[in-house]
């Protein structure tokens, strides 16, 4: 069967499964269990494939290397990036996901040893992928556990990211390199979580502020009126003038890169969470509006990688957008009225059954050990296009997690808690504003 057929045949499934939900009372029940058995599954798969790659990384020695951690596959073998590459944080993260969900202490062990490996980023400031890479990693092990030095780590970390701050522009540079003069892309709303919580847990008000003025620039500057992003907004760095706006990894500057507004997506979701500044809010279910009302979104509700790709219905998906979506969109439930909750919940349960079948999630012992296939990085340099990628199984484990917590009725993220008034910044003993499973 082909990947179109069967995601129509998915998506049919998918909808009876969505009017089953909703009929009544029992059938719910009866749904909810079934999610559950879905989330045991998915998490069987998961510890299977991860304990694949601890052995392949152990059996091939990239665990002792420079490069030990693994992002995807490339010419058939496993392929692991540097600790200051963007993606380093991810499998970490996975590891206190699966320890999250299982409480078997080999996976605290193992995203002991991996996030350990991150400890020198907390001095980087090469990029500003700093969030990805050390609250994906850092941050869920202090939230898990509570340990001191995690938390240690992550308050340098954040000194670093604020480092990259530019006042003139009013945002965080993210990269240093390349053609343009000072890039922004919709990704950098990701690391503001590790500002917003290094202000909880220090008392100092220049992260969140920081923060919150490199949020406002981007609502201001990287939105289309439909409520699409642009991938990049280059400023002038010392009047903070838009030169262009441009893609780096979509199909066109003017076109909706797939998962650049799944990031924007999260993002500010994320940003009303930590501020309930009812701007965020609405600037989410705006992007929620384009993304769910988008004629060339799928059935099985898998983008493909640009919305705006050519070669639609034949263009690549990206299933690290539908992950990353689906887990934004299960805590955007929780700050809208019923209808609009619904329309999103249903939308991520639909992502969740769609990337749990055989169409996206790899067989025990295949992928090379992730989870997920089907996922594109950079189509325009033809790089890594249809493959599995660390975040696409980060984000997909992590919205299983927040369904789980969704399905209990509880919040689905842990509320803020207000930094603490002592002068010396000791930590409140609140979760940190991570999945409260």
């Amino acid at each position: 069967m082909t990947l179109r057929k069967h995601t129509r045949l998915l998506a049919a499934i998918a909808a009876i499964c969505t009017s089953v939900f909703i009929s009544s009372p029992s059938s719910a029940q009866k749904a909810e269990e079934n999610m559950e058995e879905l989330l045991r599954e998915n998490f069987d798969i998961a510890a299977r494939q991860y304990t694949q790659l601890l052995d392949t990384l152990k059996a091939s020695g990239a665990w002792e290397s420079d490069r030990p951690f693994p992002h995807s596959i490339r010419d058939g073998q496993l392929f692991c990036v540097r600790d200051t590459g963007w993606t380093s944080g991810f499998f970490p993260g996975s590891l206190w996901y699966l320890y999250e969900y299982t409480g078997d202490a080999k996976w605290r062990d193992a995203a002991r040893a991996y996030t350990a490996r991150l400890e020198k980023i907390k001095d980087f400031t090469g990029h500003h992928d700093i969030g990805f890479m050390l609250y994906c990693s850092y941050g869920n092990g202090y939230r898990l556990t509570r340990d001191a030095a995690y938390r240690d780590v992550l308050l340098q970390g954040s000194r670093s990211l604020a480092s990259r701050f530019n006042p003139y522009a009013g945002v965080i540079r993210s990269w240093s390199s390349g053609q343009w003069t000072h890039p922004v892309i919709i990704d950098n709303m990701m690391n503001l979580e590790l500002l917003n919580w290094a202000t909880r847990e220090s008392a100092d008000p220049r992260y969140r502020e920081i923060s919150i003025r490199h949020a406002q620039t981007t609502l201001a500057n990287h939105f289309r009126d439909d409520g699409s992003s642009f991938h990049l907004v280059d400023y002038d760095p010392s009047t903070g003038a838009i030169i262009r706006r441009h893609t780096a990894q979509g199909y066109a500057n003017w076109s909706a890169w797939a998962r650049g507004q799944a990031w924007g997506l999260y993002g500010f979701t994320l940003m009303y969470r930590d501020t309930r500044n009812p701007a965020y809010l609405e600037q989410a279910k705006k992007i929620a509006f384009f993304l769910l009302n988008h004629n060339r979104l799928p059935a099985d509700k898998v983008p493909y990688w640009d919305f705006d790709a050519p070669d639609i219905p034949n263009a690549p998906r990206d299933a690290s957008s539908a992950a990353i979506m689906a887990s934004a969109l299960i805590e955007l439930s929780d700050y809208v009225d019923a209808k609009l909750s619904k329309w999103y919940l249903d939308t991520a349960r639909r992502q969740l059954l769609s990337l749990s079948s055989p169409a996206y999630r790899a067989k025990a012992g295949e992928n090379g050990g992730f989870i997920l296939m089907h996922s594109v990085t950079h189509f325009p340099k033809n790089s890594e296009v249809d493959v599995p990628l660390n975040y696409a199984d980060y984000y997909f484990l992590e919205a299983l997690l927040r369904y789980r917590v969704k399905m209990s009725g509880q919040p689905v993220v842990s509320q803020p808690t207000e930094p603490p008034d002592a002068a010396d910044g000791n930590a409140p003993r609140a979760k940190n504003g991570k999945s409260k499973q």
